[in-house]
């Protein structure tokens, strides 16, 4: 499911509407009602996908997309728009967007086109993983946060691929050191924190929003924003009750 999306709508009513029914799915909308605007936060902000109106004053939402897909950014774009022939579907699908949804909608149909498109997106990329702003190339083995490449070693990169395919889940001390090294888990070690806090300094060190975050007697968890207890769950209690 995406976690922060772009809308880009200049319908303040609307733009709020959708902002607030997003939130109640538990997801974060930043929302631009230009066309630079719009192309400036794709490629600063990074969303998860795009909610984009093609009539935007006297712009036309269509120069964003044409844009986005050519500087060969993929991310996810629906387009919301009140003109519904076949002849803009087409042409909007055809410019690159992924989906197209004609105002008046219902929100959770909107939802829902939302997480089909991300998923899409996800399987598509296959040898990629993401996590908001972070990019992890499997095959190369190179890490990026916001299009910087993160200089980690081996282990580093073996933690950080750990972390990304358990999002906002909590991953136990125990559970990383028999995933790095197959081994018996050894209680008085540091190993494990030495590494995390070599990680952290890299994938949080000079960003604004830390990404990886220590929860007292319970492991660390991979996350966007600052993490409540009661919203997670660890990853080994998880797998037993699959």
């Amino acid at each position: 499911m995406p976690r922060k999306v772009l809308v880009v709508e200049d319908d303040p009513a609307l733009s709020d509407a959708i902002r607030e029914g997003l939130s109640d799915e538990g997801i974060a909308a930043d929302v631009v009602s230009n066309v630079r605007d719009a192309i400036d936060a794709v490629k600063t902000r990074k969303p998860d996908a795009v909610v984009l109106d093609l009539m935007l004053g006297n712009e036309s939402g269509m120069d964003v997309l044409k844009s986005v897909r050519a500087g060969r950014d993929q991310t996810p774009i629906l387009i919301l728009s009140a003109l519904g022939t076949t002849e803009h579907r087409v042409k909007g699908l055809n410019e690159g967007a992924d989906d197209y949804l004609v105002k008046p909608f219902e929100m959770r149909e909107l939802h829902a086109r939302l997480v089909a498109i991300t998923r899409r997106s996800r399987k598509i990329e296959g040898n990629v993983l993401t996590f908001g702003p972070l990019r992890l190339e499997l095959t190369t083995r190179r890490a990026f946060r916001d299009g910087k490449e993160l200089k980690l070693s081996p282990t580093e990169i073996s933690l950080l691929e750990l972390f990304i395919r358990h999002e906002n889940k909590i991953l136990t001390r125990k559970m990383l050191y028999h995933q790095l090294w197959d081994t018996n888990w050894e209680s008085e070690t540091n190993v494990i924190e030495v590494h995390i806090n070599r990680l952290r300094s890299k994938v949080d060190k000079g960003f604004d929003k830390p990404l990886i975050h220590t929860l007292r007697g319970r492991g660390y968890v991979l996350s966007e924003t600052v993490p409540a207890h009661q919203d997670l769950v660890e990853h080994e209690e998880e797998t037993e009750t699959t």
